[in-house]
């Protein structure tokens, strides 16, 4: 086996497949890269049981073979590799790689002993992917870190006609995000579900958003496809589903305010540099003066007020953690934010400000401390 590739166009590839690779893994096989060549093709993949990476660049190479190699040091190599043209080849046990009068060597993995890669799901659809990336961003900052509780760390995405739905909550927040997308025609009919890893389909959704669409794959053995250009990942969904939030983003009687986004972020980083850990941000807002922000305790205080219209009370107070107000500020694009309040120890609904969308676009729910200031 033997290929000459460019160094920009190899690192690349390495980089995308080894996304699929565990941290960790007392299985060496699972951290090992496989890399395929045919005619002018090279073909390297990674697996680890969750998620598998796949991607096709040109080559120029000498017949069929495969090898494969640990995934993370092939990966250190190829970022230190000179540019121009890399020459690699097996010489019995060894993976050789040069460039620039540079030469590594690395031991080969048995084949026979790496798990078979999944097959791609067929396409259910397509979506822009720029906007998929956007999307995912947006609802994955409210997704829990605990992996004690699984369900909770992933995104749940729906398709449901020309409308794709993701959502995500860790019981302290609950985002959700609608777009468009382009079912096709063979695709089955009737709703589909599943529920994702976040921190995979972020990376993924990132990582192809300069492909311009993504056809996404749907099966019934538990298995997710996603193809951008050249590449193609799958990844295993979690087992259940998120909690309905129907109920949760019902708002009635709620008051309503509108405020400057970036504003009320800078003053929500401005106050909270006196906030204790886990200390709340105090919210006042009333009508006609706008929104006083506080934080702080005894003599270590800090205060900012700010424009905002309040209707359907003549005032109303929240608190929130600063951190997780931040994370739902930030998630949004618009210049000017509608939040629906209900007072203090109760819940918060963001949008963005005149959101015409069925439903809203994006929608981001928290919940207000008891404690105030």
């Amino acid at each position: 086996m033997e290929f000459q590739v460019e160094r920009a166009v190899f690192a690349e590839a390495v980089g995308w497949a080894a996304r699929a690779l565990p941290t960790r893994t007392p299985v060496p096989v699972l951290g090992s890269l496989l890399l395929e060549t045919g005619a002018g093709l090279l073909t390297v993949a990674g697996f680890d049981f969750e998620a598998a990476s796949r991607v096709e660049v040109d080559a120029e190479t000498s017949g069929t073979g495969r090898v494969l190699v640990l995934g993370r040091r092939l990966l250190d190599i190829c970022k230190v590799l000179p540019d121009g043209p890399v020459s690699c080849a097996v010489e019995g046990t060894r993976f050789t790689v040069e460039a620039g009068g540079t030469r590594f060597g690395l031991s080969t993995l048995p084949y026979e002993e790496y798990p078979a890669l999944p097959v791609p799901p067929a396409p259910y659809g397509s979506v822009d992917a720029g906007a998929f990336a956007t999307a995912v961003g947006q609802v994955a900052v409210a997704a829990g870190r605990d992996e004690t509780l699984p369900v909770l760390t992933g995104i749940q995405l729906r398709l449901d006609g020309g409308t794709m739905t993701l959502s995500a909550s860790d019981r302290y927040r609950y985002a959700v995000r609608r777009l468009e997308w382009k079912p096709e025609s063979t695709a089955a009919g009737g709703p589909a579900e599943a529920l994702l890893p976040a921190r995979r389909l972020l990376d993924v959704t990132r990582s192809l958003a300069r492909c311009g669409a993504v056809r996404i794959g749907l099966d019934g053995g538990g298995l997710l496809g996603f193809e951008g250009g050249r590449t193609q990942t799958v990844l295993r969904r979690l087992e259940g589903r998120l909690p309905a939030y129907g109920a949760l983003f019902d708002m009635a009687g709620a008051a309503v305010a509108e405020v400057e986004r970036e504003a009320l972020a800078e003053a929500v980083r401005r106050v909270a540099v006196v906030a204790e850990t886990n200390s709340p941000v105090r919210l006042d807002f009333t009508a006609g003066e706008g929104v006083l922000l506080r934080a702080g305790y005894g003599d270590d205080v800090a205060a900012q007020r700010l424009p905002a219209r309040l209707s359907g009370a003549e005032e109303v107070t929240t608190a929130f953690n600063p951190a997780y107000l931040l994370d739902a500020l930030n998630s949004f694009e618009t210049p000017d934010l509608r939040l629906e309040l209900l007072g203090p120890g109760q819940r918060a609904l963001l949008s963005a400000a005149g959101d015409t969308a069925p439903s809203g676009a994006h929608r981001h729910l928290l919940m207000s401390v008891k404690q105030l200031l």
